[in-house]
């Protein structure tokens, strides 16, 4: 799967995960946010998942910090 990180209206990071058929490109166009901070690629492999790769449409690549921000979205909220 492909990933973004957004940062919101808020300013807090927002992460999208979407099919490795749509493009970082395509992802961008639809979604309002007005700044990308990572893209790149996650994967669960191994038991756990990893985050790497870039996007050179959008001009930026993955970070260590993105996996613990989109282990964080995905934790159910307490």
């Amino acid at each position: 799967m492909k990933y973004i990180i957004f940062e919101d209206f808020a300013g807090h990071p927002a992460p999208i995960l979407f099919p490795g058929r749509v493009s970082h490109g395509e992802m961008r166009e639809l979604v309002p946010y007005s700044s990308v901070l990572s893209a790149g690629y996650v994967e669960f492999a191994g038991g756990s998942l990893n985050v790497h790769g870039h996007s050179v449409s959008l001009g930026v690549k993955s970070r260590a910090a993105d996996l613990e921000i989109i282990l964080r979205h995905l934790a159910p909220e307490a």
